[in-house]
């Protein structure tokens, strides 16, 4: 199978690039999440053992992120679930 080439709906530095991929990203059935960080747009994307974060940029480079699974699950309690995430977690409650 050949890897598809990001379809570039106008320049390559305008946001054709990330239609584009995004276009090939929903024909191909891929679950993703669009966002904006710092000066870019980033995408975040699952596939089966990976999580993705691909940034693109005004300057048109993209960076790529990967995240692999080394398949390890880790049966946890309602209590050892909450422990593991205290650290990151923010010291203030949340305001009403």
């Amino acid at each position: 199978m050949s890897v598809p080439e990001i379809q570039t709906r106008s320049h390559e530095r305008s946001i054709g690039r990330v239609i584009g991929f995004l276009e090939t990203l929903d024909k191909g059935s891929v679950w993703y999440q669009l966002l904006h960080v710092r000066d870019s747009l980033m995408i975040l994307l699952a596939v089966p053992g990976e999580r993705w974060e691909v940034e693109f940029f005004e300057d048109g480079h993209i960076e790529l992120e990967r995240f692999r699974s080394t398949a390890d699950i880790d049966h946890v309690t309602d209590q050892s679930l909450l422990e593991l995430i205290k650290p990151y977690l923010d010291d203030e409650p949340a305001a009403d």
